[in-house]
């Protein structure tokens, strides 16, 4: 029998999420961002879960090569456009729109303009103040119409710093109206928000949106409260069983470094999930877990986490579930454990969780 370690998927929570997107950006089309293998929750899921989306965005040409494999045909959008010249003829059988943000790559894109036998769509990345990727806005326009005069369908993008800053300044404010001004009377559509500016600053979306973590459910502050008015469902369930019950008495200590001693004679549930699988290892004693009173059940309790995860396992205070015992079902994160929970616990934020799942853990696409 398998270690009862599981990431199930849920498909169905992905197209609400993304019906979320839209309900929030009405007016704007949507590039689902499925960059990190998904943000760890699989090509597969996301091509089954938003298949209705306007584009996908990522960054690998290879994972745009899977999507057409697998029978995506609308766009695909390359994040960091190519990362050498020799991927140009790909990218343009692939039908791939590029961001271009540095010299090199406008280089790459005039050597190629010959070659092209269809156009191109070129998001042109401007560096309005994030100072990471992009053209400042004072060669912005020379680019832009370099490319234009070369043949290339151009667009604008541009990257907010500080959108997920729900209750401070500056957000996006300045960012946005740099942008706009650098861009006056240049043709083409935008691509301004990332979730964070879809949830709370809907006056800076321009025509694409680049959702990434509120497709998974997820917040882009780190912290849950901050998206529950959103109504999004967490698309990922870790979940886990519990393998064996030590049972303490008062004085004893659990696990490396004895963090946690027992106040009491109390149940400890020994949970099949630790760092190896890419729970966080610096999680806080206290960090939520559920537990259900069977292995079936849907009835359960949260117990907290107590003493160091371990590279296989993990501890939690059964205090709160005294009819549990070995096969009790466990979930790490999911519907009743906010993984922003979790990470704000681990002095993290969620995005890393999900990304970090190991390959070892099983996953079940539904």
């Amino acid at each position: 029998m398998n270690r009862p370690i599981l990431a199930s998927i849920d498909t169905q929570a992905f197209a609400h999420n993304l019906n979320r997107v839209r309900e929030l950006a009405p007016e704007s089309k949507i590039w689902a961002v499925i960059k990190a293998r998904s943000y760890g929750h699989s090509f597969d899921a996301a091509l089954k879960g938003l298949g209705s989306t306007d584009g996908f965005a990522l960054l690998d040409i290879q994972d745009a090569v899977w999507l057409r494999e697998h029978g995506w045909q609308g766009r695909i959008l390359l994040l960091e456009g190519l990362f050498h010249e020799n991927e140009l003829a790909l990218a343009q059988e692939l039908n791939c729109d590029l961001v271009v943000h540095c010299d090199a790559q406008v280089g790459w894109l005039e050597r190629y303009a010959d070659k092209v036998h269809k156009p191109i769509n070129v998001f042109l990345k401007m560096n309005t103040g994030m100072n990471r990727l992009g053209f400042t806005p004072d060669n912005y326009r020379t680019v832009f119409h370099q490319l234009h005069a070369a043949g290339y369908h151009m667009h604008h993008m541009t990257h907010f710093a500080n959108a997920d800053q729900v209750n401070q300044e500056p957000t996006v404010g300045s960012q946005l109206e740099l942008f706009d001004q650098t861009i006056q009377g240049l043709e083409g559509s935008t691509s301004l928000a990332n979730s964070a500016a879809i949830l709370w600053h809907r006056n800076a979306l321009g025509d694409w949106v680049r959702p990434g973590i509120m497709l998974y459910g997820a917040s882009p502050t780190g912290l849950y409260a901050d998206i529950e008015h959103a109504h999004l469902k967490p698309v990922m369930q870790l979940r886990s069983e519990v393998i064996d019950i030590q049972n303490l008495r008062k004085g004893d200590r659990i696990g490396y470094g004895g963090r946690f001693c027992a106040p009491e004679d109390m149940r400890i549930g020994i949970i099949a999930c630790g760092y190896a699988d890419g729970y966080p290892r610096h999680a806080k004693d206290g960090t939520p877990v559920w537990v259900g009173n069977s292995a079936e059940s849907s009835d359960g309790v949260i117990c907290p986490l107590v003493g160091r995860v371990s590279m296989d396992m993990l501890t939690i205070d059964l205090r709160n579930a005294p009819h549990s015992n070995i096969g009790s079902l466990v979930e790490l994160w999911g519907s009743k454990v906010p993984v922003d929970e979790v990470a704000r616990m681990s002095g993290t934020i969620g995005y890393e969780l999900l990304c970090a799942v190991a390959p070892r853990v099983p996953v079940a696409i539904k």
